[in-house]
């Protein structure tokens, strides 16, 4: 079965949390574009599916919990931008429509406000 698709940039991280909690790494690699940037820890950027892919494979192998608070998508046109805060963390992503009208993350900062990378657990993302 295909992953739900997001229809506007707000079902983004929504899905996210929806998959990321499931352990679905496929479902969560569905939401980012072909060529896009993840800055999965400091000074570690994963460019492109296939390299997201092996960093939520590794991360979502023993998934933690992901909680957050989604934050109102700041839009202009084709492009928006996503944010999900928690205690002592926030993420921010930037997303474009797709020809389909579907929306995918290019950009994703997933820790803007700390210093800990992907194992470090939920709080990473």
């Amino acid at each position: 079965m295909d992953a739900e698709r997001a229809l506007v940039p707000e079902d983004l991280d929504r899905l996210f949390l929806e998959q990321a909690n499931a352990g679905d790494v496929d479902g969560v690699v569905a939401l980012y574009e072909a060529d896009a940037v993840f800055a999965f820890a400091p000074g570690q950027v994963a460019v492109g599916r296939e390299a997201i892919r092996r960093v939520y494979a590794e991360l979502l192998a023993r998934p933690p919990v992901f909680t957050g608070v989604i934050q109102p998508v700041i839009r202009n046109g084709d492009i928006a931008v996503t944010s999900t805060t928690r205690a002592g963390n926030a993420t921010v992503e930037v997303a474009r429509r797709q020809p389909d009208g579907t929306w995918l993350w290019m950009i994703d900062q997933p820790n803007v406000m700390g210093d800990a990378g992907p194992a470090d657990g939920a709080d990473a993302l």
